[in-house]
């Protein structure tokens, strides 16, 4: 991987890969992609040292909900099926509900969905899962989509704030359904 290739480039309302074969599209005016750390992600919980592992971020500047896209090289010798593209989503969920519990008490109410398979288009293996919960008075839905497109493994972790006058899980939704691995030529 040359790390001195550019990340990629904003066209419009598509961000093409450069470094890495991906493209993915915005599906409302409200979002916007950005190549640097929001400021707000410390803010949300999120590590700055984990952060800079992300090669894109999409965000929902009125609400701080956030999409974060990462990707990396597997390993040469790495082998994927889906049952351990799930089986790795499920490490992340339980890792996740550990955290959430240490720091808000072990009775903090979270609700999850089940680890189930994800289609991104271009990508053989994916799993997505997420968890919601209620911090003061803000609902928060934390997702997670796994995946391996060879010979990268995909990382997208999405944050929504859930806001009035805003529908981010759906745009988030139609956003991963743009996200394509593509070819390179």
């Amino acid at each position: 991987m040359d790390l001195s290739l550019p990340v990629g480039k904003i066209e419009g309302i598509t961000f093409n890969g450069i470094r890495y074969p991906f493209k993915v599209s915005l599906t409302s005016s409200h979002w916007q992609f950005s190549l640097e750390i929001p400021d707000f992600m410390e803010e949300l919980g999120f590590k700055r040292l984990g952060l800079e592992e992300s090669e894109l971020f999409l965000i929902n500047p009125a609400t701080k909900s956030n999409i974060q896209i990462d990707l990396t090289p597997a390993g040469r010798r790495v082998r994927f099926d889906q049952k351990t593209i799930q089986m790795i989503t499920g490490t992340a969920y339980r890792g996740l509900v550990e955290e959430l519990k240490m720091d808000h008490g072990k009775d903090f109410a979270i609700e999850s969905t089940p680890t189930a398979p994800f289609l991104l288009k271009g990508v053989q293996y994916a799993a997505h899962r997420s968890v919601s919960y209620t911090l003061g008075e803000t609902k928060t839905i934390h997702g997670w989509v796994y995946g391996f497109g060879e010979p990268y493994q995909i990382f997208i972790i999405y944050v929504v704030l859930e806001n009035e006058g805003y529908d981010d899980l759906k745009d988030i939704m139609k956003i991963l359904g743009l996200f394509e691995m593509v070819s390179k030529k």
